[in-house]
C-alpha cells in the first residue's frame, strides 16, 4: 500500500490515466444502457440481474485464473465496495431513471469526482493540494452547470436517489482503489460481485420476468452491457487506474463522463450534440489536466 501512496504523491503515471480514461469511457454508456434495459424490465430485476451476471462472470474468472481468496481483514472493505458499486449505485440509479431522464442524471455525475476525492482523502490518507480542490470544484461546477441547462421543476424522488447513488459510488470507488493496491484491480470487483451473489442471484431468479420473450432485444442488450461492461470490465481498468495513479487525481477523469455519455446518447439515441457541449468539455479537460499537475 505504501508503494501506491508514494507513486500517487509523485504524480499519476501516464498508464494510470490511460486505464482511467478507458474505464470512464465504458462507464459513460451506463445510463443510456440502463434506460434501454428499463424499456422492458423492472428496476429491481435489472439491478439484481446485472449484479448476479457480473458475479457469475467474476467467479468464473477467479476460478479459471486460480486466484487466492482475500484474507479476512479485506472482507469489510470488499463489503463496502459491494454496497457502493455493485448494489447501491446500480439500484438507486435504476430507481431514479424511472422518473428522470438520462440527461437529467448527468447533473449528478458532475459531483462524482468530488465525492471520490473526498472519500479518497478519508480512506487512503491522500492529501491533495488546495489548488487541486479548487480545480476539482471548478470542473464540477462547469459539468453540473452544463448538464443542468434546460432542467426545470422542483427536486423529486429521482433527484434524491441520484444524490445518494453518487455518495455510495464515490465511497465504493475510493475503497476499491485502496484495496486494489493489495488485491489487484480486477480482483477487487470480481470478489465484490461474488460476495453479492448470495443476495443478487436468488433475487434475480425470484424477480425474473414472466414472459422473457416479450422483452425487446434492446432491453436485453442494455442488461448485458451494464452487467458485463459497467459492472465488471470497466472496473478492471478503473480500479487499476485508481491504485496506480491516486484516487483523488485520477478520479477527476470522471468530469468527462457526462460529456462522453451525451456523445453515446447522440450515437445510440440520435440526440443532437450542441456547440456548448464541446466548449464545456474543453473547459473540463483543462481542469482535469491542471488537477493532474497539482494533485
Amino acid at each position: 500500500m505504501a508503494g501506491g501512496v508514494l507513486e500517487a504523491a509523485r504524480g499519476p503515471a501516464p498508464g494510470a490515466w490511460v486505464d482511467g480514461l478507458v474505464g470512464i469511457t465504458i462507464f459513460s454508456a451506463s445510463l443510456v444502457a440502463t434506460r434501454l434495459a428499463l424499456t422492458g424490465m423492472d428496476a429491481l430485476f435489472l439491478s439484481a440481474a446485472r449484479a448476479a451476471l457480473a458475479g457469475l462472470a467474476g467467479a468464473a474468472a477467479l476460478l479459471a485464473l486460480r486466484q487466492a481468496r482475500p484474507c479476512r481483514a479485506d472482507l469489510p472493505a470488499l463489503a463496502i465496495v459491494a454496497a457502493g458499486v455493485v448494489v447501491g449505485f446500480p439500484l438507486l440509479t435504476a430507481l431514479a431513471l424511472r422518473t428522470v431522464g438520462a440527461a437529467h442524471g448527468t447533473v449528478f455525475l458532475g459531483l462524482l469526482p468530488l465525492a471520490t476525492a473526498l472519500f479518497g482523502a478519508l480512506r487512503s490518507g491522500e492529501r491533495p493540494s488546495p489548488v487541486f480542490w479548487l480545480l476539482s470544484l471548478a470542473g464540477a461546477l462547469v459539468t453540473v452547470g452544463f448538464a443542468a441547462r434546460g432542467l426545470d421543476g422542483p427536486p423529486g424522488p429521482g433527484d434524491a436517489f441520484m444524490l445518494v447513488a453518487i455518495l455510495l459510488c464515490g465511497l465504493g470507488y475510493a475503497e476499491g482503489g485502496v484495496l486494489a493496491r493489495r488485491l489487484g484491480g480486477w480482483q477487487v470487483i470480481a470478489w465484490a460481485t461474488v460476495l453479492s451473489l448470495p443476495v443478487s442471484l436468488p433475487l434475480a431468479l425470484a424477480l425474473r420476468p414472466a414472459e422473457p420473450a416479450a422483452i425487446p432485444m434492446a432491453a436485453w442488450a442494455g442488461l448485458a452491457y451494464v452487467a458485463l461492461f459497467s459492472m465488471l470490465i470497466g472496473f478492471v481498468f478503473w480500479y487499476r487506474a485508481l491504485a496506480r495513479g491516486g484516487i483523488a487525481a485520477v478520479g477527476q477523469l470522471q468530469l468527462l463522463q457526462p460529456f462522453l455519455g451525451l456523445g453515446v446518447a447522440a450515437l445510440i439515441l440520435g440526440e443532437r450534440i450542441e456547440p456548448a457541449m464541446i466548449g464545456a468539455a474543453l473547459a473540463v479537460a483543462v481542469c482535469v489536466a491542471l488537477a493532474r499537475r497539482f494533485a
